[in-house]
């Protein structure tokens, strides 16, 4: 069987058959808007309360004013007060001199005094009027120095009081001590008026008690040539009668065999 050929309104409404699923499967979407619509709605409600409720402890406390400052008062300008008159300067000293002082001896005064004598000068003078003048300068000088030395050994115009006689004090006369005396025997008779003597010691040591034996020579003199290489004799101090003199010969005790 031939179909029959469609007509315009057959068109149309496979068009709206077409259309229809594709319009129910879009129509899911604005359901879903309008649920998340709702439930946002609904939402935004229950904040509301929330945020009002944190209002009021989210409120500033009430801070004090503080007072405006005050103007501060204008300051008065002072006079001034007069400046006392500084006192007059007073004139600066004259700055010391670095340089050294000459020093000059009497007869160099003397002549540089003579060069800046402005006066007139003196008449000329023979060289016995010169002589006679020096010497009576010096007379006088002389005379002036002797008044002043009695005047300082005086003690000037002070009396000085009268000294307390001392008494007079006994003084032993000085008495000499005992001379010392040595013995030894003669080494040397060679020079004149002089001998040798060798003074020999023993003495026991005083730590160990060892005997220890010791000597030494002095120079004596003989006045008369007495004594003989050998002999025992005694020796008494004296003063110096040499550069190694000190002793004399006092008694020849033993002779040489």
């Amino acid at each position: 069987m031939a179909d029959a050929p469609q007509t315009p309104d057959d068109a149309v409404d496979e068009n709206a058959t077409t259309d229809a699923p594709q319009a129910e499967a879009a129509a899911p979407e604005p359901e879903v808007a309008a649920g998340d619509a709702e439930t946002a709605v609904a939402e935004a409600p229950a904040e509301e309360p929330a945020a009002e409720a944190k209002e009021p402890a989210a409120e500033p406390e009430p801070v004090a004013e503080e007072p405006a400052p005050e103007p501060e008062p204008e300051p008065v300008a002072e006079e001034p007060a007069p400046e006392p008159e500084e006192p007059a300067a007073a004139p600066a000293p004259a700055p010391a001199s670095t340089e050294p002082v000459e020093q000059l001896t009497s007869k160099q005064r003397r002549r540089r005094e003579r060069s800046t004598h402005t006066g007139s000068p003196r008449e000329s003078r023979s060289a016995e009027e010169r002589h006679a003048e020096r010497a009576a300068e010096r007379l006088t000088k002389a005379k002036h120095r002797r008044a002043t030395r009695a005047k300082t050994r005086s003690g000037g115009s002070k009396a000085k009081p009268a000294e307390a006689p001392v008494a007079a004090v006994a003084l032993e006369p000085a008495t000499r001590g005992a001379p010392k005396v040595r013995q030894g025997v003669v080494v040397s008779d060679k020079p004149d008026k002089t001998i040798t003597v060798r003074i020999s010691s023993v003495r026991q040591h005083r730590r160990y008690g060892k005997i220890v034996r010791s000597s030494r020579t002095l120079h004596a003199h003989d006045d008369n040539n007495e004594a003989r290489e050998g002999d025992v004799v005694s020796l008494v101090e004296s003063r110096p009668l040499s550069r190694t003199k000190r002793w004399r010969l006092a008694e020849i005790l033993e002779r040489a065999q």
